[in-house]
């Protein structure tokens, strides 16, 4: 895992939140793929640190949740 990522990068992709976060914004995660990893930050907090896990990764988590 690698929390150490630019600014400049997290906001050249292209941020996903779930459909299940509703309007109010609350707390939720945003996610982004990019070639090979899955990064995730903190919707509240955009420019924030950011978790980057590989695709596999991702997966078995979300595969566990």
């Amino acid at each position: 895992m690698n929390t150490a990522e630019s600014s400049a990068v997290a906001t050249s992709l292209a941020w996903f939140k779930s459909s299940y976060s509703g309007a109010e914004g609350g707390d939720c995660v945003e996610v982004a793929a990019d070639t090979g990893v899955v990064h995730v930050r903190d919707s509240k907090a955009v420019t924030g640190p950011v978790i980057r896990v590989s695709r596999e990764a991702w997966a078995g988590f979300v595969g566990e949740a």
